[in-house]
């Protein structure tokens, strides 16, 4: 027998639009199985900038509309499809950027990455769209974006054909795609009756009505447990819901306590350059006020940090994460 493979529908959850698109990736191959254009002295024939400068920038589709991207699930052993609706594309493009996640980047879906900022987003809405220019043929509704490369390992391994396109990190749920309509118990009823005028079935009446009469009770036993059975399911929602945002504070805050230490560190070698200049010149740098308030928040940026790896450690032993 044929292996069936499922095909599902990615959207977007009414009460998670804000982690829809977390942040964009630079990856080696890209689910959509469509590369970036960049912009640099060796391919500067895009642009209108000089030929000795390099614009270090990139332009690529970030979501194509009903494409299938192939996944697997390990969990299951079992191969599947996912693909994004023209409507769900253009709802992810609209809330990547009106949660300002357009300075969000990660490098192969690991580690966040500076330097990397959206500057253009837009939807394909015609044949005559200016991706073209670009090289791409793609779907009317595809989302695609224009990055600035600011960061110089990143460049160079744009450069290097290391990288090779983006991929999108959020947060969707699925719709499994209904290939055929359910058997209806009315469907089930006709068909028994059929067969029991053309003489094809027989049954002893108190047998059918016993049947009946159980399931009728069946039926009403349900009824009073649909209340109970959807409370729970309405708490196991809930409780899907809070884990996953859960994870995405989990990834801001690791995102937020990087930079702080890392304009922290930055801090302690501007006070450290200060000090040596003020003795050189006899001054007492305490005496200055910038220095004074430096120091200050370097030290608040030290107890934040340790701040936010105790919540993070809290987040993850209540969900387990």
């Amino acid at each position: 027998m044929k292996k069936k493979t499922r095909i599902v529908e990615l959207v977007i959850s009414d009460d998670s639009q804000e982690l829809t698109i977390d942040a964009i990736s630079l990856v080696s191959s890209p689910a959509i199985e469509e590369d970036f254009v960049f912009f640099g002295k060796e391919k500067n024939n895009l642009t209108f900038a000089k030929v000795d400068e390099e614009k270090r920038m990139l332009i690529s589709p970030a979501l194509i509309p009903n494409k299938q991207i192939f996944r697997y699930d390990p969990q299951t052993d079992t191969d599947y499809y996912v693909y994004f609706s023209k409507e769900t594309v253009a709802q992810a493009a609209a809330l990547y950027l009106k949660h300002n996640n357009h300075h969000k980047a990660t490098y192969e879906h690991s580690d966040r990455v500076s330097g990397v900022l959206t500057i253009e987003s837009w939807i394909k809405e015609g044949e005559q769209d200016k991706s073209k220019m670009y090289g791409f043929d793609l779907p009317i509704g595809t989302w695609f974006v224009k990055m600035k490369i600011e960061n110089d390992e990143l460049w160079e391994r744009i450069k290097s054909g290391e990288l090779k396109g983006l991929s999108i990190e959020g947060y969707f749920i699925d719709r499994m795609e209904t290939m055929s309509k359910a058997i209806t118990d009315e469907q089930i009823r006709t068909a028994y009756k059929e067969l029991q005028a053309e003489g094809k079935v027989k049954v002893e009446l108190a047998l059918i009505d016993d049947m009946e009469t159980a399931s009728d009770r069946l039926n009403n036993f349900f009824g009073e447990s649909n209340k109970s059975i959807q409370a729970a399911s309405s708490l196991d929602d809930q409780l899907d819901s809070l884990k996953t945002k859960a994870k995405a504070a989990i990834k801001d805050l690791n995102f937020d306590s990087s930079d702080i230490n890392k304009w922290r560190d930055n801090g302690k070698k501007l006070i450290s350059k200060f000090e040596k200049a003020a003795k050189e010149l006899g001054i007492n740098p305490a005496q200055n006020t910038e220095y004074k308030m430096l120091l200050k928040k370097i030290e608040e940026g030290y107890q934040r940090d340790l701040t936010i790896k105790d919540w993070v450690r809290a987040t993850k032993e209540s969900f387990k994460i």
